[in-house]
């Protein structure tokens, strides 16, 4: 009998349950809209950070660099004295850690020890300055712009300026950024948030091997591909792989092994940064703490902490999805919910002759507030489904216009945080900026969200609706009749 009232009374009435349920949709859709869309904002911010600490690492250590601006700290090279017009070629190239200063390589298993951390690997950041040119009869000094925190992609360039003392000299100038990676562990630090895309990555066993990876970008700039040779500071290192950045820079425009990246830079069981991947992201606070107890002079830097040196629209549309957006959806569906109810409750006033009657057959009212509650559901479950369809439309709009955000990095107070923490090799405070395709994934959780909002709807209208009808008294029908 419940079913089959139900079905004649919502067939009747489909003018008035369709307004129901478009009011409880609209609601809906917004939700799952701004959810999705907030989503997507925080995979787009993911991504970002990402592309400077790498994928799977929560958090780095490292140590700030010396204070810079001394001349004794400037970048010197020697060549040897040549005739007005002899005409010699001559290069050389100054390998320098860059950044922080070095730690020692057992401060990586210090770390690894601590409790909550899964996983620690260290990597060394360096820079290499290669001139090359004629000169005559002095010393070339390489400028204040030369040395010290540039270089690489997302780095101060350094100018290609110097001075030649007591002599002439026509010279080239050629910076870029070497970054030494543990190859035994490949699954953290920055080289996994480039994709190799010709050639391979590095082996295990290639601890000490003259072999390198290069940079997309670089190579392409470089004129490099797999199997060609580059050359550091007078070895050659054989290129076996490509790898192009997943978004933005690159974090480095070589990348080798560690181990040979310490030799080059004269740096034996040093490190600049160590990347950490905690076992639960509900601890990485605390680990946090216990690192910074336990290995004193460091800093720890978190991606909460490189997140809040993260500007421009991105930020901007995050904020307002995170706060105007929610309070929206909120208010939203608060008014469809109490539109729903009125218009049950509503609905529920015109049918008090109908009501009243089955109550003088001997209805009782909670037999008659049950069939309203029932009638309130089915309309709420059908505005939940126009709202989950409406939802899907909006995101899917959303994903295929892909409108595109920019993030600034390392501007607004990022300061030595930035160029501290996360950065790695090739990051300075210096301001970046990336482009980021916006999405808007809508997740299983959004989906049941929506129907238990459409649920909770319905139920709203009913109650509403049904304490409307157990006031009705039968002789309600009959004033109503008179």
């Amino acid at each position: 009998m419940f079913f089959t009232y139900l079905r004649r009374e919502l067939r009747r009435r489909r003018k008035a349950a369709l307004v129901v349920a478009s009011g409880l949709a609209l609601g809906i859709a917004l939700v799952i809209v701004v959810t999705s869309v907030s989503a997507g904002m925080g995979r787009a911010q993911d991504k970002v950070l990402q592309s400077l600490y790498g994928l799977g690492t929560d958090m780095t250590v490292t140590k700030a660099a010396a204070p810079a601006g001394s001349s004794s700290e400037r970048p010197r090279f020697r060549f040897d004295a040549q005739d007005d017009d002899s005409g010699g070629e001559q290069s050389s190239d100054r390998v320098m850690v860059q950044g922080f200063q070095t730690l020692a390589a057992s401060t990586v298993g210090k770390v690894d020890a601590q409790s909550g951390v899964a996983d620690a690997v260290g990597g060394l950041s360096l820079q290499v300055v290669k001139v090359s040119g004629a000169f005559t009869r002095g010393r070339f000094e390489q400028g204040e712009s030369g040395g010290g925190q540039g270089g690489g992609p997302g780095g101060v360039q350094p100018s290609p300026q110097g001075r030649v003392e007591g002599g002439g000299a026509d010279f080239d100038v050629n910076n870029y950024s070497v970054y030494g990676t543990d190859v035994t562990r490949p699954a953290l630090g920055p080289l996994t948030s480039s994709k190799i895309t010709s050639g391979r990555t590095f082996t295990t066993s290639e601890t000490n091997a003259k072999v390198a990876v290069a940079d997309a970008a670089y190579a392409k700039e470089k004129k490099i591909e797999a199997g060609s040779t580059v050359t550091v500071k007078g070895t050659e290192f054989k290129v076996v792989g490509i790898a192009t950045a997943d978004s933005g820079d690159a974090a480095a425009n070589l990348y080798i092994p560690l181990r040979r990246a310490q030799t080059l830079a004269d740096a034996k069981d040093k490190v600049t940064t160590i990347y950490v991947k905690a076992t639960d992201s509900q601890r990485i606070d605390s680990v946090k703490s216990e690192i910074g107890k336990n290995v004193p002079g460091t800093t720890v830097t978190t991606s909460a902490d490189l997140a809040d040196t993260v500007s421009g629209s991105l930020s901007t549309a995050s904020s307002l999805a995170a706060s105007v957006g929610k309070w929206l959806s909120v208010v939203v569906l608060v008014a469809a919910f109490l539109v729903a109810g009125l218009l049950t409750s509503s609905a529920v006033s015109r049918r008090v002759r109908e009501f009243g009657t089955l109550k003088a057959l001997g209805w009782k009212s909670g037999r008659v507030t049950r069939q309203v509650v029932g009638e309130a559901v089915v309309n709420g479950l059908v505005g939940g489904a126009l709202g989950i369809a409406l939802g899907l439309a909006g995101a899917y709009a959303v994903t295929a216009v892909s409108p595109t955000l920019q993030a600034q990095l390392g501007g607004g107070g990022g300061g030595e945080g930035f160029r501290g923490g996360f950065g790695g090799p090739g990051r300075t405070a210096a301001t970046k900026t990336l482009d980021v395709a916006l999405t808007a994934p809508v997740s299983l959780t959004t989906i049941a969200l929506a129907v238990a909002l459409a649920v909770t709807g319905g139920l709203v209208a009913g109650a509403f609706g049904g304490w409307r009808a157990s006031r009705l008294r039968p002789a309600d029908a009959l004033r109503r009749v008179e």
